[in-house]
């Protein structure tokens, strides 16, 4: 596998801590432009990065991290350097498990723990462990998965556990009512729990417009450029954090002018990879634009929106794929997310940090992942 030096890894926690799912990517500022040139002089030179890979010693990506009991633990996606060609719809993302990394303080050692959950332990699912996230209630940890099943419909699955770590045991069945990918499930200050997924193209959202998967559905969206942009779920969990509470409905993404998001606007429109945090009594809910790279956030009131669009979060890093989390460590706030500094491959992707912040009205200050 390719590594960083010791050096350099040890240069990369300094500045973590002090600034602290297809085809090529696109060209856009600062960010390096496709192709094996520009990976190998990122590659040589890693002071171009804002933030360094948390580990090296296997590929991770879109990381969920939370904070518990004053530690901080993060779920990645583990990569792996697959077979299968890549495509339009990620069949080259052929994530078998899981392996939780934990760290005592940002730009700190990070552990990278042994298997959680393997595709093999899980009764309904075939292959693809995609984007995860976890959640904790009265002791019991549980971790929400996505994956393919015998059908080649993706659904999320739930796995719990005494220990943050794992291991985890799976559910024999899915969620009852879930599809696509990208589980993020948010705790509210009153204790309840709310879950957002959802993804287009390989998330397979626009094959779920009826309740029912369709298999010959659309390969991207709904083909409708000039109408309202399929929109991610959300679902309050049950008690028990095992199931829905209720049907899944829509995450309204709006426009400042109170108009939806087009299907059409690629720049601001979900794609995947949906968080939630809060703010100063704010709903904060951020998500990925896929093929234009970007990571973006709209506010609400409610944990159900309607949300309004704000801007960007982060600009396109190295790599297709973006998905992040943003959570509160030390009276700071973090965002975690991923690019292909290792490998420069588009399915074998490394986590990092940095560090986030807000304007004194409350929006994000964008970030820029290359320095040079």
């Amino acid at each position: 596998m390719n590594r960083l030096s010791a050096l350099a890894l040890g240069a990369a926690l300094v500045t973590a801590s002090a600034t602290t799912a297809c085809s090529p990517q696109k060209s856009d500022g600062d960010a390096p432009e496709a192709g094996t040139a520009a990976t190998d002089r990122a590659k040589a030179d890693p002071s171009r990065y804002l933030s360094q890979p948390l580990v090296t010693e296997i590929y991770t990506a879109d990381p969920s991290a939370h904070i518990w009991d004053g530690k901080i633990y993060v779920y990645p996606s583990h990569d792996i350097d697959g077979p299968t060609p890549e495509d339009d719809l990620g069949a080259h993302f052929e994530m078998r498990d899981y392996r939780v990394l934990s760290m005592d303080s940002i730009g700190g050692k990070v552990t990278t723990h042994p298997v959680a959950l393997d595709v093999k332990d899980v009764p309904w699912a075939d292959k693809q462990m995609w984007a995860p996230d976890a959640a904790r209630k009265n002791g019991t940890y549980f971790l929400y998965f996505p994956a393919k099943d015998k059908q080649g419909a993706f659904r999320i699955g739930v796995a719990t556990s005494k220990s943050p770590t794992g291991p985890f045991k799976a559910a024999p069945q899915p969620i009852k009512g879930s599809f696509s990918i990208d589980p993020a499930v948010f705790t509210d200050d009153d204790g309840k729990s709310y879950m957002y997924f959802g993804g287009i193209w390989g998330g397979q959202l626009q094959r779920n417009t009826t309740g029912t998967y369709d298999p010959d559905g659309s390969k991207t969206d709904l083909e409708a450029p000039d109408k309202p942009a399929l929109a991610p779920k959300v679902a309050a969990m049950a008690d028990d954090m095992m199931e829905f509470a209720e049907k899944p409905r829509d995450v309204q993404i709006l426009d400042k002018s109170g108009k939806p998001i087009l299907g059409g606007d690629t720049d601001r429109r979900f794609f995947e990879a949906a968080w939630m945090h809060k703010y100063n009594g704010k709903y904060y809910f951020s998500y990925s634009t896929g093929d234009t790279h970007y990571l973006v956030y709209a506010t609400g009131d409610s944990p159900y929106g309607p949300f309004t669009y704000q801007g960007r979060i982060l600009e396109p890093t190295e790599g297709w794929t973006s998905h992040h989390s943003i959570v509160e460590w030390d009276k700071r706030w973090w965002l975690f997310y991923h690019d292909t500094q290792l490998s420069g491959t588009t399915r074998l992707r490394n986590v990092k940090v940095t560090e986030l912040s807000y304007n004194p009205d409350g929006t994000i200050k964008t970030i820029t992942p290359m320095v040079k």
